[in-house]
């Protein structure tokens, strides 16, 4: 089974520098752009059979040039949301930053959990029942007649460092570089458990992100 992990395009927290977490931001014009030129270069070569994405507008949204130019119905998991921010959601990043309660280091926040969000062990619980699902889409002795796919999933940031962390089999630990909008993750899916090689794509000239 082929993967293909992409964070949403640019958003509006994302242009205004905010924590957006589980808020429901749209995309911003740049977005809207960028995924439809996301769609175009990666289409060009490559088939893709199903789309799952996170169910907020921003993942939506970065989603429907792929679903318009193959025709394919999007399919959505909540195990894909972004993390919870609590309190921090909405907070710019210098607002944040300020705040004692706010865990500066991105290699500690694993048992962190932001007042009233969650963590990211919190996130990996939530993501380990995702990978499974797709474990049970992928050809095996155990299920022969599963047809071998293409899958593009589309979700966010955090979220997207936590997958990283599943396919490396490396958690606790997780990579603290992130995505950048648009930027997409490959592999050969074979399970979990199982180190992945991993294959970027990313076609925009963006830095990478804060969160």
């Amino acid at each position: 089974m082929r993967l293909y992990f992409m964070r949403h395009a640019e958003s509006e927290a994302n242009r205004k520098n905010l924590l957006a977490g589980q808020l429901d931001f749209p995309l911003s014009e740049e977005g809207q752009r960028q995924s439809r030129e996301v769609a175009d270069a990666f289409l060009r070569d490559r088939p893709i059979d199903a789309i799952i994405s996170s169910p907020l507008l921003r993942a939506r949204a970065t989603a429907l040039p792929f679903c318009e130019a193959l025709g394919l119905r999007l399919e959505l998991d909540e195990a894909l949301l972004e993390q919870d921010m609590g309190v921090f959601s909405g907070s710019s990043y210098p607002e944040a930053e300020a705040d004692p309660r706010y865990e500066l280091d991105k290699s500690r926040r694993w048992d962190w959990v932001p007042p009233g969000g969650e963590s990211y062990e919190m996130i990996a619980r939530r993501l380990r029942p995702f990978f499974e699902r797709l474990d049970g889409r992928r050809p095996s002795p155990e299920n022969p007649a599963a047809n071998p796919e293409h899958l593009l999933v589309i979700t966010h940031a955090v979220t997207l460092r936590i997958i990283e962390a599943y396919l490396l089999a490396s958690l606790p630990r997780y990579p603290t570089a992130l995505a950048r909008n648009g930027e997409i993750l490959e592999t050969d899916y074979r399970g979990l458990g199982i180190p992945h090689e991993l294959e970027r794509h990313y076609w925009g000239k963006d830095s990478e992100g804060r969160a």
